[in-house]
C-alpha cells in the first residue's frame, strides 16, 4: 500500500497561504462519526501520489506531531519520525486546485474501514485499436468513469475498456460487457452504453457546422459590442446630470 507522510496542523484560515508558499499544503482527514483534523503535506509527495493512485485507491496516511513552524523545512529525522505516528487507511476525496496554475491548494482525505464495502468512482482506461475506427468511424466515449463498490483492498485504479472488439461501424460495448475485477460490483445500469463506433461525417458536416461556430462567435461579438456601448452610453448620462 502507498503511503503519505502528514503533520498536524495548527495554521488556519487566511494563513495557510504562509504553508503553500513553503511547498506544504493544507489538507485535512475526516471519516464516519469522527471530527475533521487538519493536516498539512509535501506539495511534491501528493503530487506523485495523486498521479499513481488518483480517488479510487487505498492509501497509508501516517500522521506525526506538528514540530515544524512556516519556513523551515522538515528534516529527514523528522520524516522518520513522522513514520511511527498514528496511521489510517484513506481514500483522496477531493482536490481543490488553482484556477490558473491548475496546481493543487487542499486536499481531503476520507478514512475507510478495510472491512467494510465503499461506493467509489473509477475512471475508464480505453486501450487496443479498433479496425472500425481505422476504416474511418469515430470512436465516441460516451462515459469515462464507472460507479462500483467493493472492499478498499478490491478497489481498482483503473478499469481498462479493451476497443479492439469493435470491428464495424455502431459496434458498442455496454456496461454490461465491461470485465472488472473479482469482488467489485459495478452501479452502473447493465444496458448504459460505455464506448461506441460512429459514422464517420461528411465533409459538407464539417463545414456546415465550421460555419455555425463562426455565426455564433461573431454574433457574440456583436452583442458584446452593443452591450459596452450601452454602458459607455449611460455612464455618459450620468456624468451629465
Amino acid at each position: 500500500m502507498q503511503s503519505i507522510i502528514a503533520e498536524k496542523r495548527e495554521i488556519l484560515g487566511k494563513k495557510v497561504k504562509n504553508l503553500r508558499a513553503q511547498g506544504v499544503l493544507p489538507a485535512v482527514v475526516y471519516g464516519k462519526g469522527a471530527t475533521a483534523e487538519p493536516i498539512s503535506i509535501q506539495e511534491k509527495d501528493f503530487t506523485k501520489l495523486w498521479r499513481s493512485a488518483g480517488e479510487s485507491t487505498v492509501v497509508e496516511l501516517v500522521i506525526g506531531k506538528s514540530r515544524r513552524k512556516v519556513g523551515t523545512p522538515t528534516s529527514l529525522s523528522e520524516d522518520n519520525d513522522s513514520a511511527s505516528g498514528d496511521k489510517k487507511n484513506v481514500l483522496i476525496q477531493d482536490v481543490v486546485f488553482h484556477p490558473i496554475k491548475n496546481t493543487p491548494t487542499h486536499v481531503d482525505f476520507l478514512t475507510v474501514d478495510m472491512n467494510k464495502t465503499i461506493r467509489v468512482e473509477v475512471p475508464l482506461e480505453f486501450i487496443g485499436e479498433s479496425e472500425a475506427v481505422k476504416s474511418g468511424g469515430i470512436l465516441v466515449k460516451v462515459i469515462h468513469a464507472l460507479n462500483i463498490e467493493a472492499l478498499p483492498k478490491d478497489l481498482p485504479h483503473v478499469i481498462s475498456i479493451d476497443i479492439s472488439i469493435l470491428k464495424n461501424i455502431e459496434d458498442s460495448i455496454a456496461v454490461k460487457d465491461v470485465t472488472v475485477p473479482a469482488g467489485v460490483k459495478v452501479l452502473n445500469a447493465p444496458e448504459e452504453t460505455v464506448v461506441l463506433v460512429s459514422p464517420p461525417r461528411a465533409e459538407e458536416e464539417i463545414k456546415e457546422e465550421r460555419t455555425l461556430d463562426s455565426i455564433e462567435v461573431v454574433g457574440k461579438k456583436e452583442k458584446e459590442a452593443e452591450a459596452a456601448a450601452e454602458e459607455a452610453a449611460a455612464a455618459e448620462g450620468a456624468k451629465g446630470k
